[in-house]
């Protein structure tokens, strides 16, 4: 495998930075529709909790700088988005409480990345790479499994709402950038690392696939939904208008057969004598 420190770097950092800044238009676009409708708070909670691992297993492994600064930015931008969830979302807790709850989870973030990194430190250097590598999966699964209460609010919006696609966009892309650093780092290579980073890429594209084919459909469907309520007469111009009501075939006739036998008895009891007339023949004769 080609080493080259300088391409180490360059493409870590890049991938940091995106991974600094995806989350931007995130956040930009809940605080500018005051709404996190569509996007899942365990969604950004897990990633958040994951970004813990993977600062630790960064911090052990000595990785390059820009990887070991990634996890603290991802980690304090997802919890970031977190807080907008609880604020914006349907549990509306108050603005004090958000962000007490956000300084909260930073420094509980914090405080786990010191205590494992001094646990697990010693073993690591003694050449027991166990509990590094057991951090790094968990990492690892952490982030796969952040990503199916996103696919369930997919599944029940059908469309990718809520949830910014350049946010989506822009963390694939530094996952690619990340993958790519590795590849030019001394041996041995970062399986664990690379399976993280491959991870991301992986389900990241998935979220922007639904993105591409459910997105259209949903608004085609509203199009119609729009087009048929505008066709529909409203419901006072039928209550104003009774010929307007639909009527059944079998209703015309019955009102028909009413209507002729009610003139039937009028005519036979207007042809028929009453007691008074016959009292006045019977006087006449």
């Amino acid at each position: 495998m080609y080493t080259n420190a300088a391409a180490e770097n360059a493409l870590g950092t890049l991938g940091a930075l995106c991974w600094t800044v995806q989350l931007v238009p995130q956040i930009w676009k809940s605080w500018r529709t005051k709404s996190t409708e569509g996007l899942s708070p365990w969604f950004v909670l897990l990633w958040g909790v994951a970004a813990g691992f993977m600062g630790v297993y960064a911090i052990v492994r000595d990785l390059n700088v820009p990887l070991v600064l990634q996890p603290q930015l991802f980690g304090s931008l997802c919890l970031a988005a977190w807080a907008q969830c609880l604020y914006y979302g349907t549990v509306r807790c108050p603005r004090a409480v958000c962000g007490a709850l956000y300084v909260a989870a930073l420094a509980a973030l914090a405080g786990f990345q010191v205590g494992v990194v001094y646990a697990v430190r010693p073993a690591y250097e003694r050449g027991e790479g166990r509990a590094v590598e057991a951090v790094g999966i968990v990492s690892s699964v952490t982030l796969s499994l952040a990503l199916f209460p996103q696919y369930y609010e997919i599944y029940v919006h059908r469309e990718v709402v809520g949830i910014s696609v350049p946010f989506m966009a822009i963390d694939m892309l530094g996952g690619v950038l990340s993958d790519l650093s590795l590849a030019f780092k001394p041996p041995p290579f970062d399986a664990v690392a690379a399976l993280s980073y491959s991870l991301v890429v992986f389900l990241d594209g998935l979220v922007l696939l639904a993105a591409a084919i459910l997105n259209p459909l949903a608004k085609r469907r509203r199009k119609r939904a729009a087009a048929a309520s505008l066709a529909a007469p409203a419901p006072r111009e039928l209550a104003s208008d009774p010929e307007s009501l639909p009527r059944s075939p079998s209703a015309g006739r019955d009102a028909e057969a009413v209507t002729l036998s009610t003139r039937a008895s009028l005519r036979s009891s207007s042809s028929r004598p009453s007691p008074g007339d016959a009292d006045r023949d019977a006087e006449e004769g």
